[in-house]
Formats: structure tokens, C-alpha cells, sequence
């Protein structure tokens, strides 16, 4: 082989190591994602994280919350956004979830099906915009709280997406991305989907007599 040819394979082979062992590097010394989220915050404008650097000129004070961390973490998604919330009725945030539909992000929804046809629950909105939306079919409640973005982070805690929870409840949310804790979420959601699947419905049940 011409040597020539050898040291140019050689520097090649060189490059790749030095980049892998870079990547390595990199992704150990990464800081990993922990955030704890409390609430009730106070009424403030949200425009700055659904549209940052626009100009708003609303009355309410323009001040950061712990809402508005929560939701640009979920601005954060790319390519996925699965939301499994007992109920929902927050237009900010469901102004979030619709403004990342439009962006080409896979939303998907799981909620109860009782609280879904509740006054200001913001499921119709969603459903008529085209995002992915499905319910439990059985007398226990779907009372899970939590959020994954892009499958790599999971949102969790005892919030509901209700204003009332957002401004008057005491809530919290925790947020990491933990492969173990996020794989698990995951599982869930996934079997969820797949358990609420409107094709397996039963919709004429027997009744015992």
C-alpha cells in the first residue's frame, strides 16, 4: 500500500478516536437535568416564552415564574410531546402544546375521560387542531401527571393543568432526565396508548343482571 495512502487512513483513524473520545468526555461531564418546580406562582404574562423577543404590551407584570420555567421546558421539544394529565383547562399551556403541533412536533394526549368534558377543559381545542388525543374506558380515573419531551425528559409531580392548580393549589413538579426514571415513563405512557386505543373499545358492555 502506498504510505502516502497509509498516513492518510492513519490521521483518519486518528480524527475518529479523538472525536469519540471527545463525544465521551463530554456526555460524563454533561450536566445532567434536575429541576423542581413549586407552585402556586402569581398571574403573569407568558407571551415571552411562547414568543420570545416580540414585544408585549399586556397590563400583567412581565415578571419569571416557576410557570414560565415549566413552559419552556417545554418549548424545548423537537420531535416529540407526550402529555398524560388527569385534567386540563390552562390556556397558556395548552397555547404551548398547540403552538408546537403547528410546529411539526408529534403531540400525543392521554386525560380522564370524565374531566375532559369539563367547563374551560382545553381536549376540544386540541382535538380540533389535530393533535392525538385518548381517554380511559373504565370507572377508575386516569390520574397521572406527567409530561415527556422528545422521550428524553419526563415532567412529574402532583399538578394538574388547571389554572386553579397553577395559582391557588400547592403543587409541585419535578423534572429530570434520568434514563432509568424516563424509560420507565415511557413504558407507562406507551401502554396507556396502546390500553386506550378507541379500536378496542367495548362500547356495549355486559351488564351483570
Amino acid at each position: 500500500m502506498d504510505s502516502a495512502l497509509c498516513w492518510k487512513l492513519l490521521c483518519v483513524a486518528a480524527v475518529s478516536v479523538s472525536l469519540e473520545g471527545l463525544f465521551r468526555y463530554w456526555w460524563k461531564r454533561r450536566k445532567s437535568v434536575k429541576e423542581v418546580l413549586f407552585f402556586p406562582v402569581s398571574l403573569s404574562c407568558t407571551e415571552g416564552v411562547l414568543n420570545p423577543g416580540v414585544p408585549c404590551l399586556c397590563p400583567l407584570p412581565h415578571t419569571d415564574s416557576d410557570l414560565h420555567r415549566l413552559m419552556r421546558r417545554l418549548m424545548e421539544a423537537r420531535r416529540s410531546l407526550e402529555l398524560c394529565i388527569f385534567t386540563f383547562s390552562s390556556p397558556p399551556l395548552a397555547r404551548a402544546v398547540l403552538l408546537l403541533h403547528s410546529r411539526g412536533v408529534r403531540v400525543r394526549v392521554i386525560t380522564d375521560s370524565d374531566y375532559m368534558a369539563t367547563v374551560g377543559s382545553q381536549i376540544g381545542a386540541l382535538r380540533k387542531a389535530g393533535v392525538e388525543v385518548r381517554h380511559n374506558q373504565s370507572s377508575g380515573l386516569m390520574h397521572h401527571k406527567f409530561v415527556l419531551i422528545d422521550k428524553t425528559l419526563v415532567i412529574t409531580g402532583s399538578m394538574n393543568w388547571t389554572m386553579q392548580a397553577i395559582q391557588t393549589n400547592k403543587e409541585n413538579l419535578l423534572i429530570t432526565d434520568d434514563k432509568v426514571l424516563v424509560s420507565a415513563y415511557v413504558k407507562e405512557f406507551e401502554e396507556l396508548w396502546n390500553e386506550y386505543d378507541p379500536a378496542t373499545y367495548d362500547f356495549f358492555p355486559e351488564t351483570d343482571k
